[in-house]
């Protein structure tokens, strides 16, 4: 019987209405009592030889838990290490320039001003951000193509939130 199984046990007995459970199986035995509303009371007894086998798997889950643990550091560290790699010079960096609401056309029933993949120059407008009434022009300060759009149509944005990138032109 591995920890895991002992586990699914102890679950299963906390989720009955079972007030008391005993198992005896290959020389360990179970005892589990449940006491009213102060609680759960559960016992394990292990018999003789068992209690170094149970040591020795309770060891394993630990060494396991440690390991997994560690890949995941290790994991995150290369995921780290690959966007710090992937850090594109030739991506130009868009962010609003004042606090707003952010619009990808000039009016409803027109068309977006760019879209992902669209061509720009300098100087094109990419969106509208109204601040106060005012309808304030997002113009491209590079040429390029449009490769994201961060901002949603009508919605709010911070002063100095991405809202579009660029792929810069040579």
């Amino acid at each position: 019987m591995d920890v895991k199984a002992i586990e699914d046990i102890i679950r299963t007995m906390d989720n009955s209405q079972l007030g008391y459970l005993e198992i005896n199986w290959q020389g360990i035995s179970i005892i589990m009592k449940k006491q009213g509303e102060e609680g759960n009371i559960k016992n394990i007894n292990i018999m003789g030889e068992n209690k170094e086998k149970l040591n020795a798997i309770s060891q394993n889950c630990e060494d396991k838990i440690i390991r997994t643990r560690e890949e995941k550091t290790n994991e995150l560290e290369i995921t780290e290490s690959e966007i710090a790699t992937e850090k594109d010079d030739s991506i130009k960096e868009i962010t609003a320039p004042i606090v707003g609401t952010f619009y990808s056309s000039p009016s409803p029933d027109k068309p977006s001003f760019v879209n992902v993949g669209s061509k720009v120059k300098k100087g094109d407008v990419l969106c509208i951000i109204e601040a106060m009434k005012l309808m304030n022009e997002i113009q491209s300060e590079v040429e390029g193509e449009v490769v994201e759009i961060l901002a949603k149509n009508e919605q709010m944005v911070e002063y100095g939130q991405l809202i579009f990138k660029i792929k810069v032109s040579n």
